[in-house]
């Protein structure tokens, strides 16, 4: 509970809002395809993914990973809204495709693929 303390008095607020957000939109979320059954699929998705991560991130107390999370859901809302599709959007970087100074290892490689990650996909491990 110590943690706790440890946060400003609005991040606990912002967080439940946010969650709230999330519902109010998976509640009046239509498919882009107009199909029915493609709304509910798309609105249990919404509603498992958010249940899902913040269930998971839950107990973080470090303020900066709880602003990065909180980054994550609003720039993941946004993007959904804009382009009416709810699932995250896909990054096309190769394996081995950032280039890096001569000598160095795939830790690097895998070092600079996790800074090139968007925001939206930062809870997401790599396929």
């Amino acid at each position: 509970m110590n943690g706790f303390k440890e946060m400003t008095a609005s991040t606990p607020r912002t967080v439940l809002s946010l969650y709230m957000r999330v519902f109010r939109v998976a509640r009046t979320w239509q498919a882009h395809s107009g199909v029915a059954s493609d709304t509910l699929t798309e609105r249990k998705y919404i509603l498992q993914e958010a249940r899902t991560l913040f269930r998971q991130n839950q107990h973080v107390m470090d303020q900066e990973t709880i602003k990065r999370c909180i980054k994550e859901c609003e720039a993941r809302i946004e993007i959904g809204l804009h382009y009416k599709n709810p699932y995250p959007r896909a990054t096309y970087l190769p394996p081995m495709g950032l280039a890096t100074l001569k000598g160095r290892k795939l830790r690097t490689q895998q070092r600079l693929r996790k800074q090139a990650k968007p925001i939206y996909l930062q809870s997401h491990d790599e396929t």
